[in-house]
């Protein structure tokens, strides 16, 4: 079935690589058109992505996986590509396409982009042992990572006895009340008794009581019971076992399991042949490649001297040794070069397709059409290996013929034309190189290794007792609920620029910051983002996404917050120091990810006399440098977060984050799904009592933050039990929240006047008034 997806989908691929350059063959004026096009081929290649993906994850043929994963990343790299233009085009990070997902006949959730599992799967003994390390650091160094996570705040010795006071008067208190209470049935009870001792009951009458009460009781039930059923029918109420995890899906995690086993197990073995195949054709072919290289070269030396009547010269090394005389390009790599021509005249050039593509594609041909009745289990294919590492060890033989037949030819141009080479010739290389070999010196002096009598695992301890390099939360980035924003199309119509929602923020997230750490091929060719700011109220969850970002990946988390840094490194060369072992260790142990909290402070405009001496700006000069020192073969990413933005140098500011995102309060919509599954992981149950809409309207402006706090608050143990005879309702959290202060409109409206102020922001503004993109650009450029 899974073959026969992956068939369908690269079909999809190919005829989707065909259509780019047809569509944009001719240069369009018209933004409107050009946008609409490039959104279509994001989200078809979207699409394809999470069909290869899942295909990806339950293929566990090993051969075919490695050409699967080859062009899962050329599609990743492609989609950062397309977003890239799209950023460029329109002057904004979100983007709105309910108009094209109704064309295409899409629901919004399947433009969510997932995040690939084997960003995890392949390195998961490596992060496992990394964990234990750093846990073994902690212990020793006595630094409790649970007292890191939930610090307990001191309290004088006065007060506690207070507090101990009250709860004990308490208790005395309720259990007083309860004694009341039952002294107050009983007489209540005797009174009863006597009243009814002295009256002549009638027992028809009394049966005929009772009767009315227990029918009415009972046909409330049944109309109660007869109106769910309904609500189910019609899909608005959940089934009554629907959250309970059925014996389908327990019995679908055990196959995922076995078929982990089953890949890692084939792979290996794929492993383990490519050396044993590869050394059993060196002792079979390996003479006979070496025979038949040296008579295709000899019957060469012949065929040329029969034609000019001289000896050929033999190519260098450097251009290829004899195997650029026998190259010649096939029909395929012509209509690489075609494609790459006409790419140029309209959309631009893609740095993964088609050349990687194409390459893929003859690959894919060979497995559609390829009979593998005889491979149930779905293992390697020795054919295949045999054809690849004879290749490799034909490459490997030419160079020794190379050697050999540059010193035969040498010789027969002195026994037969009596040509001798010129010395001086060969002195001039040397010499050029050698002045290229002092080149390189001088850049390599440039760089100076301020630890290098050190070893990485010295210095990673150094910055674990620091407190530099931190524990990652265990958080994933489903974790971060939100919805889809329908109304942004329709706001733009109208020159109103829409609030990003949530779901938008997780999708940057994805694209900025996990596919390029996560994927070494996507993050040396993709478009390269060093650096990433989320910028937003308190309790909008930017922590918790610095944290799924290493969670994702497995990176590691340095934190250079201001008041992390403070006191530790001092001076010139102490802060020197410190940065250099911070990026060496995250070099040598990448991906990693440089956290600065409360970035604002290390670009303050004027540092509060109260933090005078924590020297907040100790890093303003020296992150541009480091931005500049950082490279496409670098997996480094460093992430600012910051509620008060407005407090910072504006250009020095935005001069260090090239990428910036805005995290919003939730929406209604997000904060009906919040409110729901929130309730929901801390125990509770959702029943027609609690009006989640309501509670989700009544809500608005409060964060993500204040709703978690809220349903820990109310949801307490006691309270837990108590569910099954008095259901949750919506007066006990929206009682609970009214003692907080929620989020106004005004302190968004100054979060978007901000941005309105950086680079980007300027230019979107630009162009909403009537400007143009170009003019935009120019002005941005000139600034």
């Amino acid at each position: 079935m899974y073959n026969k997806m992956w068939h369908q989908t690269q079909e999809a691929l190919g005829a989707l690589l065909d259509k780019e350059p047809q569509k944009m063959v001719e240069p369009q004026r018209n933004q409107v058109f050009i946008f609409q096009t490039l959104a279509t081929f994001y989200i078809k290649y979207v699409q394809i992505f999470r069909n290869l993906e899942n295909v990806y994850d339950q293929i566990v043929h090993p051969q075919k996986r490695i050409l699967i994963r080859k062009v899962l990343d050329g599609v990743m790299g492609r989609i950062l590509e397309l977003k890239n233009e799209m950023v460029e085009l329109e002057l904004t990070e979100f983007h709105y396409f309910d108009d094209i997902l109704q064309d295409l006949k899409l629901a919004p959730q399947q433009l969510d982009i997932p995040i690939p599992k084997y960003f995890l799967k392949e390195k998961l003994e490596v992060i496992k042992g990394r964990e234990k390390i750093l846990a073994q650091i902690l212990a020793d160094s006595g630094i409790d990572t649970s007292e890191m996570k939930f610090p307990v705040k001191s309290m004088p010795f006065d007060q506690a006895v207070k507090l101990i006071q009250i709860a004990e008067r308490a208790r005395q208190g309720r259990l007083r009340a309860l004694f009341m209470k039952q002294i107050y049935l009983q007489e209540y009870r005797a009174k009863q008794s006597k009243t009814l001792g002295k009256k002549v009951t009638d027992t028809w009458a009394a049966a005929l009581c009772i009767q009315k009460v227990w029918r009415r009781f009972h046909q409330c039930k049944k109309t109660e019971k007869l109106r769910e059923e309904e609500m189910i029918f019609l899909g608005m109420n959940p089934p009554p076992l629907f959250n309970e995890v059925s014996a389908t899906v327990i019995q679908a995690e055990k196959v995922d399991r076995l078929r982990n086993e089953v890949q890692m197990k084939h792979e290996e073995d794929y492993r383990e042949a490519l050396v044993t195949i590869k050394n059993d054709l060196k002792l079979i072919e390996g003479l006979d490649i070496k025979e038949n290289l040296q008579d295709q070269i000899r019957h060469w030396f012949i065929e040329c001297r029969n034609l000019t009547g001289t000896f050929p010269d033999y190519p260098d090394i450097e251009e290829g040794g004899s195997a650029i005389i026998f190259s010649n390009k096939t029909i395929q790599q012509v209509q690489i070069c075609l494609r790459n021509e006409v790419m140029k005249n309209g959309m631009s050039p893609s740095l993964f397709f088609p050349l990687e593509g194409c390459n893929a594609y003859t690959s894919i041909e060979i497995w559609m059409n390829k009979d593998e009745s005889w491979n149930f289990s779905q293992d390697f294919d020795p054919e295949l290996i045999k054809e690849e590492k004879r290749k490799e060890l034909e490459s490997e033989i030419r160079v020794q013929v190379d050697e050999l037949m540059r010193q035969e030819l040498k010789n027969l141009k002195l026994a037969v034309d009596r040509e001798r080479e010129h010395p001086a010739k060969v002195g001039k290389k040397k010499k050029k190189k050698g002045k290229k070999g002092k080149k390189k010196e001088k850049k390599t002096k440039k760089d100076k290794d301020l630890t290098a009598d050190r070893t990485i695992e010295s210095l990673y301890k150094e910055l674990v007792e620091e407190g530099l390099l931190i524990q990652a939360l265990k958080v994933n980035l489903s974790d971060y609920i939100g919805e889809y924003s329908y109304l942004g199309t329709t706001l733009r119509q109208v020159s109103i620029e829409p609030m990003p929602s949530l779901l938008d923020v997780r999708q940057l997230i994805t694209l900025y910051g996990i596919w390029p750490l996560g994927s070494a091929a996507v993050h040396e060719k993709a478009p390269l983002v060093k650096s990433l700011l989320l910028a937003g109220p308190s309790g909008v969850g930017k922590k918790m996404l610095v944290h799924a970002i290493c969670t994702e990946t497995g990176a590691n988390l340095f934190n250079l917050s201001s008041s992390n840094i403070a006191g530790k490194y001092p001076g010139k060369n102490g802060l020197q120091m410190m940065l250099h072992a911070v990026f060496k260790v995250a070099r040598q142990l990448q991906p990693s990810v440089v956290w600065i909290e409360d970035t604002e402070k290390t670009f303050y405009k004027k540092v509060p006399n109260a933090e005078k001496t924590n020297e907040p700006k100790r890093l303003k000069r020296h992150l541009p440098q480091i931005l500049k020192l950082l490279k496409p073969d670098d997996r480094i990413l460093i992430v600012g977060t910051t509620r008060r933005p407005f407090d910072a140098e504006l250009q020095s500011f935005c001069r260090v984050y090239q990428k910036i995102i805005l995290v919003p309060r939730p929406d209604y919509a997000s904060r009906y799904v919040l409110w729901k599954q929130i309730i929901e992981r801390n125990g509770g149950v959702l029943t027609s009592a609690l009006n989640v809409s309501c509670l989700a309207k009544v809500t608005d402006g409060f964060t993500q933050g204040h709703i978690v706090k809220v349903v820990k608050a109310v949801l307490t143990d006691q309270r837990l039990r108590r569910q099954i005879h008095k259901p949750l309702t919506a007066v006990e959290f929206i009682t609970a929240i009214t003692s907080m202060d929620p989020v106004y409109k005004e302190e968004e409206e100054s979060f978007k006047n901000w941005y309105a102020k950086t680079p980007l922001g300027k230019k979107r503004a630009l162009a909403i008034t009537g400007g143009s993109t170009e003019k935009a650009k120019d002005k941005g450029k000139r600034k």
